[in-house]
């Protein structure tokens, strides 16, 4: 019976090897494929290094109501972050979920770990991040789904009924960039398994803000609001913008009339007191001065005009009512305001230490003097009412528009512009353990961040702006800055300037700048002075002649063209790097000049494959190869166009043709990038992340390991360090340290190669510096690079292992209908016995000598591993709880000597040590920043070897004199239980035991109570001279000291002895073990019954 199941069990596996055969033949053609995919290259990880102090514009707040250290924070273009803890510290959960606009939160008042997320800023402002719909979390924000809603675009606000939490109401805004159906207020009664619209206006008016009456669910107040923003201008309201009630819980809808001009209008908030429900305040802007701040004292019946004051409707527009006066409410605004007489008068809150523009408020209701506020500049929470405020330093949530990188040594600085904070420079990494500070970042202008240059000769010369070309020359020396924007001429009109004028430094000529406005400026003497190089390189168009919303809007429209920059504006500026004088020029009306004679004559082109006419051009990248050959990206995001325009030309702009291949068909296209040493690899920053591609635009592959999905507004390549650093528009700055690797790689290596190994970097060798001590958990730090040479590897596939071919054998047999074979006692023994295949990787010095082993867990893909310039430490073996771990490695002792180094990588499988590929040579090299440097550091390599070596028998030594410890006792007890023991041999166990303990004091000497200094003069024990040694070792590179060289004579004579005691008495309890087992006395550990 058991040959009969075994020969049935051979023949099944026999069939399904065969079929397994055919399988692999059809799918070839796939598996060439899927090797060029996203998850082959996860192991390219980017780093975060923010910065934090300058955190960014946060849109909403859920404050947990039984406990309020517990909240989320809805940033506007950084996803949802959430602290337990007061805001000590946050955890970002909701970084991957294909949004990262956030409008507005909502926890549900019955259960805390439900809380429901807008997607898409609650706003029309000109950098507007948009989103996919509403988002809900059942189990505190570790997971989140969407419910619905796709196509709303922006939230306003989400209401749950505190009676029943599956009925839930969502404004929906609508997109701010064009007409959508998907705009309105939308009712739940199933937890938004359904939606139903219960307040319909049209598809250019959606509801962007919604409150219930305070204690009656079923009373609910709307402001909807009619607006548009395009690239060429705005409309801020209409005259379908209007203010509803519902007292029947959405189902009826009155609009709100009586006291309320019928006007056109925009910015529509409203707010009910918790206190009387009688007040509601409403705030909007209107033409003909008719905005400001209406009140009913009636629940809405009738409203009167208390104030002229209104907030920008296109960025802030919020009122909040406090929650135990019921005369006091803030409006939120550039300086958030507050009234305490039902909005007659307003007064500025105090911005003590605080940074402006602010956009949420929660208002603590047991202490309303406790309040937490969230803007443009992060949280701050005050405690007395806004006299003093905390800054929660800790949230790296900063928009960059612009990014650039210097050529610093021995780390370069990474330079960006940002919306509202500033633009600013930091290091990229630092020589400190813990990370590069927020305190090591400097200001290099104030406003709004944009393009910022650094000269290539000087480093301390930066080139900085803000919005509309006001570029500034800073002296980080000294601090100062000087202003050299351009100016017009005598009799010339002011230039047009976009928010995000361009300006760019010359490679070719490091004096040389270029900015441009409507027209493009060259300086050959650091901005001192300009030449006008070009006529109006736009269309020169009027923006009024398009329509809005399907018409034509008049001069005192709500808010026309306000918060917009001037239509037919420069948004790039671009210099071949091949050819000086060859510029390139991209607007926001969708031109591109070019001018092959540095300025003196320009082809223009406005016409473009598959790009919509006046379409702004988000970037241009001129060839590192070929001066005819220039990358162009369009964005018409603000047309309601998600599509991505990725173009080339390959002669000069006089055509053009995709090279879109397969990005997603909604991803918006901000920057482009090639390699500077591989033609072929490109880099596009879209809305939603980082692709690239290795063909030159057929296939793209994004780049997510590491970084949320996030807009990337700008890219940079730092050539000398070969890493990538990337702006994003809510996550701050980004580097993807080494990236060569991405230029050695095509499909055929990929498929013809089991592994890879790429080149190494050379590593900087120096002692790293202990992080700052005490700072508390809140204190931010950006994580270096790990330390010490880094090796990128890839692997194929991995062997199957047993386990897996038998469930891989039974899935298939299941689902075919037949007999499955049941594994063996042997089988189920030899899958669990197996070790799984790992890697090794020799590290050899120049003489071939191996210095160091590694060891890593095998996983297919490009990987990295990383060696951190140590020898290993000759510390005794420990073992985590009695098990071989086959990829731990040994500890580590001091600095390898620098020099020219090669690595190999194997794979360990099935007991057998298979080559795969190198050596790769790389170099470790000092980086000289010590004072005191070793004179002759091969000699002091030897004498810390030979410490290392005696080290090795020492601590061998002094673990061995705990293990007789053990050892003893049990022979004592033994003896002690034994009958026939005779007193002599259990007076010699004591003996023994006395010998080890005083051995203790030679290792290790008196124990201290509290500290050393309080143990009295004694011999120095050995741990001590050990130490004096070793803490060097490992924090120093200078010669050893005579000191340390005294001690290490100190310990080769005092030493051996001790050693000899040791062998001495591992004899003699060998001895008394024999007697034991002669008397059959109970078994001790370690020795060996005889039978």
């Amino acid at each position: 019976m058991k040959r009969h199941f075994l020969l049935k069990t051979i023949v099944l596996v026999f069939i399904f090897m065969v079929s397994i055969g055919v399988a692999d033949a059809k799918k070839k053609e796939e598996t060439v494929k899927d090797s060029l995919k996203a998850s082959t290259f996860s192991g390219l990880k980017w780093r975060s290094i923010g910065p934090a102090f300058s955190s960014g514009r946060i849109a909403d707040f859920a404050v947990n109501p039984n406990n309020f250290s517990e909240y989320y924070v809805a940033v506007a273009s950084g996803h949802i972050w959430k602290t337990t803890n007061n805001g000590t510290t946050f955890e970002p959960v909701f970084d991957n979920h294909g949004i990262y606009s956030i409008g507005c939160i909502t926890m549900d008042p019955t259960n805390t770990n439900v809380v429901w997320a807008g997607t898409g800023e609650n706003n029309h402002q000109r950098a507007l991040g948009y989103g996919n719909g509403v988002y809900k979390t059942l189990d505190g924000g570790k997971s989140w789904k969407n419910m619905g809603l796709k196509d709303s675009r922006q939230i306003g606000g989400i209401l749950i009924d505190p009676r029943n939490s599956s009925v839930v109401y969502v404004a929906a805004e609508g997109s701010a960039w064009g007409p959508g159906e998907e705009r309105g207020l939308y009712k739940t009664t199933d937890g938004g398994k359904t939606w139903e619209k219960v307040l319909n206006i049209s598809e250019n008016t959606g509801v962007a803000n919604i409150c219930f009456e305070p204690g009656n669910p079923d009373v609910i107040y709307a402001g909807a609001e009619q607006r548009r923003r395009r690239q060429f201008g705005k409309i801020g309201g209409g005259p379908e913008s209007a203010f509803y009630k519902s007292t029947d819980a959405g189902k009826t809808w009155d609009k709100l009339t009586n006291g309320i001009p019928e006007v056109d209008k925009g910015g529509m908030a409203i707010a009910v007191s918790p206190v009387n429900p009688n007040n509601v305040y409403a705030m909007f802007e209107a033409s003909n001065d008719k905005g400001g701040v209406y009140r009913s004292t009636d629940r809405g019946g009738s409203f009167s005009k208390v104030n002229d004051y209104y907030s920008s409707g296109q960025y802030y527009s919020e009122l909040y009512c406090d929650p135990k006066d019921a005369d006091k409410l803030y409006s939120v605004d550039t300086y958030t305001k507050f009234s305490t007489d039902d909005g007659k008068t307003w007064s500025n809150l105090s911005n003590n230490q605080r940074h402006v523009d602010d956009h949420a408020l929660w208002i603590d209701p047991d202490n309303t003097t406790h309040f937490f506020i969230g803007g443009d500049g992060g949280i701050y929470e005050s405690w007395d009412g806004g006299t003093t405020y905390l800054f929660k330093t800790n949230l790296p949530v900063t928009q960059f528009y612009r990014v650039n990188a210097d050529n610093t040594e021995p780390f370069y600085w990474v330079y960006g512009g940002t919306q509202d904070n500033n633009s600013m420079g930091g290091p990229s990494r630092n020589t400190n353990r813990g990370g590069v500070t927020s305190d090591e970042w400097v200001v290099t202008l104030g406003g709004d961040g944009f393009w910022q240059a650094i000269d290539p000769n000087n480093t301390n010369i930066v080139y900085s702006a803000y919005q509309y070309g006001n570029i500034y020359r800073y002296d980080k020396k000294s601090g100062e800055r000087l202003k050299i924007q351009p100016t017009p001429r005598q009799n010339e009109l002011t230039y047009r300037w976009n928010w995000d004028a361009p300006f760019i430094l010359s490679k070719h000529a490091p004096t040389r700048l270029y900015i441009a406005s409507n027209k493009v400026f060259k300086s050959d003497d650091r901005g001192n002075s300009w030449q006008v190089i070009s006529e109006d390189i736009t269309r020169n168009e009027n923006r009024n002649q398009f329509p809005v919303m399907g018409k034509y809007w008049p001069a005192d429209a709500v808010a026309k063209d306000v918060s917009t920059s001037q239509w037919g504006t420069a948004v790039v500026l671009a210099e071949s790097h091949l050819k000086a004088g060859l510029l390139f020029v991209g607007t926001d009306d969708g031109v591109i000049q070019i001018s092959d004679n540095d300025g003196k004559s320009w082809n223009k082109s406005t016409s473009f494959t598959g790009v919509p006419d006046y379409t702004l051009v988000s970037d241009i990248f001129p060839s590192n190869f070929n001066e005819n050959v220039v990358f162009a990206s369009f964005s018409n995001l603000k047309s309601d166009d998600f599509k991505p325009y990725l173009l080339k030309s390959s002669d000069k702009g006089a055509t053009w043709f995709s090279i879109a291949g397969d990005l997603p068909k909604d991803q918006v296209v901000h920057s482009i990038v090639q390699d500077p040493v591989n033609e072929n690899l490109l880099f596009a920053g879209t809305e939603l992340g980082i692709y690239f591609t290795l063909d030159g635009g057929n296939h793209w592959m994004k780049m997510g390991s590491g970084l949320p999905d996030v807009a990337v507004r700008d890219i940079t390549v730092q050539e000398r360090e070969k890493d990538l650093v990337i702006a994003t528009f809510g996550r701050g700055l980004y580097i993807l340290d080494d990236y060569s690797a991405l230029r050695e790689i095509d499909q055929q290596k990929l498929d013809t190669n089991d592994a890879l190994f790429f080149p190494v970097k050379d590593a900087l060798m120096y002692i790293q510096e202990g992080s700052r001590y005490g700072t508390g958990a809140a204190y931010y730090k950006a994580e270096n690079p790990e330390f010490g040479a880094n090796f990128t590897y890839y692997i194929k596939e991995l062997p199957e292992s047993l386990k897996s071919k038998r469930l891989k054998l039974e899935k298939d047999l299941f689902k075919e209908g037949k007999p499955i074979p049941q594994p063996s006692r042997e089988e189920l023994q030899a899958e669990e016995r197996e070790i799984t295949p790992y890697l090794v990787f020799d590290i050899k010095d120049n003489n071939g000598r191996t210095v160091r082993t590694l060891y890593e867990k095998a996983s297919k893909g490009i990987h990295r591993t990383n060696w951190n310039l140590r020898y290993g430490s000759q510390s005794p073996v420990k073992v985590g709880k009695d098990q071989f771990d086959p990829t731990k490695e040994s500890g580590d002792w001091m600095l390898a000597l620098p020099g020219e180094y090669s690595v190999t990588m194997s794979m360990v499988e099935e007991g057998k040590l298979k080559p795969f590929t190198g050596p790769v040579v790389f170099n470790a090299v000092v980086l000289n920043n010590t004072s005191i440097p070793a004179i002759d550091r091969k000699e002091m390599v030897e004498f810390y070897d030979q410490v290392n070596d005696l080290y090795r028998v020492y601590a061998a030594a002094s673990d061995f004199r705990e293990e007789l410890v053990k050892k003893t006792a049990f022979v004592q007890q033994a003896l002690q239980q034994h009958s026939q023991a005779a007193m002599e041999m259990k007076n010699q166990a004591q003996l023994i035991k006395l010998q080890l303990d005083d051995l203790k004091f030679v290792f290790e000497g008196t124990p201290a109570k509290a500290s050393w200094e309080e143990v009295p003069p004694e011999h120095m024990p050995l741990d001590g001279r050990f130490e004096a040694i070793a803490w060097t070792a490992w924090q120093s590179t200078s010669s050893p000291t005579e000191t340390q060289k005294e001690n290490y004579r100190i310990l080769m004579e005092e030493f051996p002895p001790v050693l000899v005691k040791l062998k001495k008495i591992d004899q003699q309890l060998k001895e008394i073990d024999n007697a034991l087992d002669e008397m059959k006395a109970p078994h001790t550990p370690g020795r060996i019954p005889k039978f």
